[in-house]
């Protein structure tokens, strides 16, 4: 994993403050929690890596469009993804990595 502090302006991305992409975790310069950001995007890393990064970015697709044809809203639809259900529920837990199992966002899926 590859933390990298990225200048782009902070409202061309909205309330996001990081993403993880293959091996590589992009935050916003100035956040201001970045332990928070770093530990949550590494969860997302992680959750990648059991999928082998392709099937994670499907099932991440298909979890958000799904919630979008119930009719939820962009905001609602993806604090329902079970990836992001999982990250935002330890995000403040630094040694949730390292005691996490695999494939622990399945317990996330309603």
């Amino acid at each position: 994993m590859i933390p990298i502090r990225v200048e782009t302006p902070h409202k061309l991305f909205g309330e996001y403050h990081g993403f993880s992409f293959f091996i590589f975790i992009f935050y916003w310069k100035g956040v201001k929690d970045k332990q928070t950001i770093l530990n949550h995007e590494l969860i997302h890393f992680w959750q990648q890596v059991e999928l082998l990064f392709i099937f994670h970015w499907v099932l991440y697709s298909c979890f958000y469009f799904f919630e979008r044809l119930k009719g939820k809203k962009h905001n609602e639809a993806y604090m329902n993804i079970p990836f992001e259900k999982e990250a935002y529920a330890f995000e403040k837990n630094y040694d949730y990595v390292a005691q996490r199992k695999t494939f622990a966002w399945i317990k996330f899926i309603r």
